[in-house]
């Protein structure tokens, strides 16, 4: 274990509080002292929910160790169900509860109660959040569906294919939105969505999982079990693209229509997404080649690697992900743009390595603005752990063609406004934005632009000097891209002997690192 001021995924008893918050008529009965209770917040306060999560904890003190805690959980087990009456129960250890052994998912499968319950056994030290959610949802289907194979409905002549939407859940980035997104994009080429799970869905809606004629896992962290599962058992084939961007939009497509058997030919013809052409304008000329560091779970970081290089043209010059559940998946990504993936869940680790790579934009998590934040780097949070931010009130997908506009938007933006900040500072000097005033009438406030931190920039001893003219040529450029100015000409100079670095020596710099 890791002591850390931060952390990208919670326990795996928060990722099984996921599954049960975005189900209906399931309660959780938590073993946890009374600090455990805390998880809750995640869901009031990030996500806006109007309602506590369906978690009944059992929540033990110190006092209780000396006596009989296993008690504590039949008792909080009765009072649950007797309480909120649900069609189903997970019953599961929270990691300090764990350390006392009393096994209360064994113990609530022997009070014999008239609806399915569900034991979790989550080890805490040694898996996080996201396989948390994944090993609930997957016992619960497998628990409500049985293994035993069951006969699909033969369907009728032309009626329409039906799917099941996987994986979406609360706290999961965006899966409102997206849910929305990929219903009017099956349904463009004529196939309905039959049950959505685990978001919104109820036990009876898991029972009928197995009526649709295919699956589709939208968010693999979450789904890819359970979907595995379901094609094993009961011959259920399912989508593996995840239609983050226009290419992998019209991949997506075309994986629906060799398994459901329909032309997505009109669909693909009529892709509505202005990404293409708005990458391809004049006013995104500039940001050809710009380089981007990603950093998120493995879903999401590998599809922003593409959109980033086969759709925006930007330089991947770094890619890592906390989920190593898909580390295999992350490297073979990786290896396409010629890098080693980070996978790590150190936040200071990855903070180094951002601040290595010198990048001109970071997409990640609600980690890497801070990281980027301190470094004065411009960012967009691409996916969890994300802040009450990044979940908006508007339609904000990421999947489909509208998501693809929403992408564009939200990584282009932050560029666009550093270039304009860097366009202001080089011209608050000219006559019309001085103190003598401008053509609004009056100048403006002069702005502190963010510099590095100075242990990002500090050089060995016998580097190099600045001049004065020097130093002053070197704030002309923007500062998302000044370190990495600075440390390659005082590369520059150190290598051909040059004491002084003036405005010669950067420009001869520039001209040495730009051929």
């Amino acid at each position: 274990m890791q002591l850390t001021l931060w952390t990208y995924e919670g326990p795996p008893h928060v990722g099984a509080m996921r599954i049960a918050t975005s189900m209906r008529d399931v309660h959780y009965v938590l073993h946890a002292p009374q600090g455990d209770t805390y998880a809750d917040l995640l869901f009031t306060m990030i996500e806006r929910r109007d309602r506590r999560p369906p978690v009944t904890y059992t929540t033990f003190q110190a006092r209780d160790l000396g006596g009989d805690t296993a008690n504590l959980v039949v008792s909080a087990v009765r009072d649950a169900y007797e309480r909120f009456k649900p069609q189903a129960m997970l019953v599961g250890d929270s990691c300090t509860a764990e350390l006392i052994q009393d096994q209360s998912g064994a113990l609530a499968m022997g009070m014999n109660l008239p609806v399915p319950v569900v034991p979790l056994e989550l080890p805490a030290y040694s898996k996080k959040e996201n396989w948390g959610a994944s090993e609930t949802f997957y016992h619960l289907v497998r628990a409500l569906v049985g293994s035993a194979k069951r006969e699909r409905p033969q369907r009728l002549a032309g009626q329409r294919p039906k799917a099941n939407l996987l994986g979406p859940t609360a706290l999961g980035f965006r899966s409102r939105d997206d849910v929305r997104e990929v219903r009017a994009l099956l349904e463009s080429v004529g196939v309905d969505v039959h049950v959505v799970a685990p978001w919104e869905a109820s036990p009876d809606d898991l029972r009928r999982l197995t009526d649709a004629d295919f699956n589709v896992c939208l968010y693999p962290e979450i789904a890819l079990t359970t979907a595995s599962w379901l094609q094993r058992t009961q011959g259920m084939p399912f989508v593996k693209t995840v239609p983050l961007g226009v290419g992998a939009t019209r991949d997506f497509l075309t994986e629906v229509g060799q398994i459901a058997g329909v032309d997505v030919s009109a669909a693909l013809d009529a892709a509505h997404s202005r990404l293409p052409w708005y990458s391809r304008s004049v006013d995104s000329t500039y940001l050809t080649g710009k380089r981007v560091f990603i950093f998120a779970d493995g879903t999401h970081a590998i599809a922003a690697a593409r959109i980033a290089r086969d759709e925006l043209g930007f330089t991947v010059v770094g890619l890592g992900s906390y989920s190593r559940e898909m580390a295999r998946d992350v490297r073979e990504a990786a290896q396409k743009y010629g890098l080693e993936a980070l996978i790590s869940d150190d936040y200071l680790e990855v903070e180094a390595a951002i601040a290595a790579a010198a990048p001109e934009l970071v997409l990640g998590s609600q980690m890497e603005r801070h990281i980027a934040k301190r470094l004065g780097v411009p960012c967009a949070v691409i996916s969890g752990p994300f802040h009450v931010q990044d979940v908006p009130a508007r339609h904000s997908p990421q999947m489909g063609w509208e998501g693809a506009n929403v992408i564009f938007d939200t990584w282009v933006h932050p560029l666009m406004m550093g270039l304009e900040e860097h366009l202001i500072g080089m011209f608050r000097e000219d006559f019309e934005f001085g103190e003598h005033g401008s053509h609004h009438g009056k100048a403006p406030a002069k702005r502190q632009e963010p510099e590095p931190e100075p242990m990002l920039v500090a050089v060995a001893a016998g580097a190099p000097s600045w001049t004065a003219d020097g130093e002053k040529e070197l704030k002309k450029i923007p500062f998302f891209v000044r370190k990495k100015a600075r440390l390659n000409t005082e590369k520059f100079a150190s290598e051909r002997g040059i004491a002084q670095i003036g405005v010669e020596t950067l420009y001869e710099a520039k001209a040495h690192y730009g051929k």
